[in-house]
Order: C-alpha cells, then sequence, then structure tokens
C-alpha cells in the first residue's frame, strides 16, 4: 500500500460544496486516487450555504485548485465564474470549477459522464430513439450533450409530470434543431406509446432511490427485447427499474457508472493526470454496497 501523503504548503487543495454534503463520497474517491498516483493534492467536502463567498476564497487561495458543486448551488454558482461554455450555459447548471491561472472555469460532467456510460457499454446511439423519463436538473444535463454528440440520436422523446419543467426543457432543446424532439405529459397512455419504439431508455428521476427502492416508473411489461435501460440513480446498485429490465434480458446500465465518470473527468482535469479509474470504481463499489 502506497504510504500516507504530507501535507505541505505546495498542496493543491479541490473540495466539494453543497447543503447537505456529509453523504458525500467524493472526497473518499477523489483522495484514494491521489494516493495511487502519489499526487500532493488533498480533497475536502464543505457545507456551505454563502456561494458567492466560497467562490471568493477560492480565488484567495492560491493552492485552491479545483472545486466540485452538488445540491444545492449548480446553478448559483455560475454566476460567480469567469467563462462557462455554451452547451453548459444551455444546460443552466455546473457541477465543477477549476482554476486556471487568475480564471475561474466553470463546467459539468454529469453529462459526458453519462454518454462516457453509455459508450462504455457499448450502446450506439446514431439513429437511436431515445426515452428520457424526467425533465429535471438531471435530464437537461444529460438532454444537452446527448444531442450534440458527434453520433447524435435521430429522436428524443421527453416525458415528466412537471409540465413547465418539460416545456421548457423541450423548448430549449428544439430551438437548437439538431434532433428532433417530442414531449409529453407522462401518464399511462404516452409511456406505454413511447414505450413501443424506445430503443434507449434514461431515467432521471429521483423514484427507485433509497430508500425507497421499490418504485418504477415503467410496469415490466412494458419493455421490448433489444432495448437498453439506464437509471442514473445510483442508491441502490440495481434499482427496479434495472431489476426489471434484466429479468426481461434487456441491457442495464447503472447510474454508478455515471457517477464515477463524471468524478474520473473532474480528476483529470484537476490533476492533468490520468485517472486511476479502477481504483476510484472499488471506493464507489465498496462504500455503495455497505
Amino acid at each position: 500500500m502506497t504510504p500516507p501523503r504530507s501535507i505541505g504548503t505546495s498542496t493543491k487543495l479541490c473540495a466539494v460544496i453543497g447543503n447537505p454534503i456529509a453523504h458525500s463520497l467524493s472526497p473518499a474517491i477523489h483522495n484514494a486516487a491521489y494516493q495511487a498516483l502519489g499526487l500532493d493534492f488533498v480533497y475536502v467536502a464543505f457545507r456551505v450555504e454563502d456561494v458567492k463567498g466560497a467562490i471568493a476564497g477560492m480565488r484567495a487561495l492560491e493552492n485552491f485548485r479545483g472545486l466540485s458543486v452538488t445540491i444545492p448551488h449548480k446553478i448559483e454558482v455560475m454566476r460567480h465564474v469567469d467563462q462557462i461554455d455554451a452547451v453548459d450555459r444551455s444546460i443552466g447548471a455546473i457541477n465543477t470549477v477549476v482554476r486556471e491561472g487568475d480564471r475561474l472555469i466553470g463546467f459539468g460532467t454529469d453529462g459526458p459522464g453519462a454518454l462516457k456510460a453509455l459508450t462504455d457499454a457499448g450502446v450506439a446511439l446514431a439513429g437511436k430513439q431515445i426515452l428520457m423519463l424526467g425533465a429535471g436538473g438531471a435530464a437537461r444535463s444529460i438532454a444537452f450533450p446527448l444531442i450534440h454528440h458527434h453520433a447524435a440520436p435521430a429522436a428524443l422523446t421527453l416525458l415528466d409530470i412537471n409540465e413547465p419543467l418539460l416545456n421548457g426543457l423541450s423548448a430549449d432543446l428544439a430551438s437548437g434543431g439538431k434532433i428532433a424532439i417530442q414531449a409529453a405529459m407522462l401518464t399511462a397512455p404516452s409511456l406505454a406509446a413511447a414505450m413501443e419504439t424506445a430503443d434507449v431508455i434514461i431515467h432521471c428521476t429521483s423514484v427507485g432511490m433509497h430508500p425507497r427502492q421499490e418504485g418504477s416508473l415503467v410496469p415490466a411489461h412494458l419493455f421490448r427485447s433489444g432495448q437498453v435501460v439506464f437509471d442514473i440513480v445510483y442508491t441502490p446498485l440495481e434499482t427496479r427499474l434495472l431489476a426489471d429490465a434484466r429479468h426481461r434480458g434487456l441491457q442495464t446500465i447503472s447510474g454508478a457508472e455515471m457517477f464515477i465518470n463524471q468524478a474520473v473527468l473532474q480528476f483529470e482535469r484537476f490533476t492533468g493526470a490520468q485517472a486511476p479509474v479502477e481504483v476510484m470504481r472499488q471506493v464507489v463499489m465498496e462504500k455503495l454496497k455497505k
């Protein structure tokens, strides 16, 4: 085992901010990766209410290299950084801030992390019919990178019970003019109709998350042969949705893959080093199986 690293005046600081924050797995993941590579970095968690003050502190502390941002600060933090890419501005939220010289660059890794999970699983998106359940922040973070992907799907159908969220995301995606966007209120008939043509189902709501893991938005009889089901929920590792799909013989992708990937992308941007992915994966899986 690599010996514990010492922390000194040259140590780079990375952190995650949110409220609440005690549940975060990020310190364990990032610190294990730093130790595996012998990097002079440390990663801590801060419960933060004053986002403006936290970002001012990041600017003031010379060794502060990177920041992960979680609920409820992903929107507010955008007001206090110097640069954000167009896609992330369209999403309307970011989860990462990195210091480059005297500038703070904000961006999102959730969407790219989700796309990588699909790609790593061998899922070809080009020309496919995608069904996205949910139209909130998580759905936005995935939908925009999805439609701008070099191998974009043929169409994206959105279903949600929140009409303003649904209409807002649908309009924002359609304005890009990349692929066909369809949206409908989530009802039993609309879900059944969408499932008849969907090739890939991406679940972006909290239904089925611990401690209410018995729930699923999709009745098992609606699954069709050949479909791929991706649930961004990662607690539990296998949700009711994924279990039902697996029992039907479908390919399933756990939200843990997206979670690991977004952490890997942050790590590599913070450090400039290639992430020890399997070390990070092992930490996540050990924590989630407890």
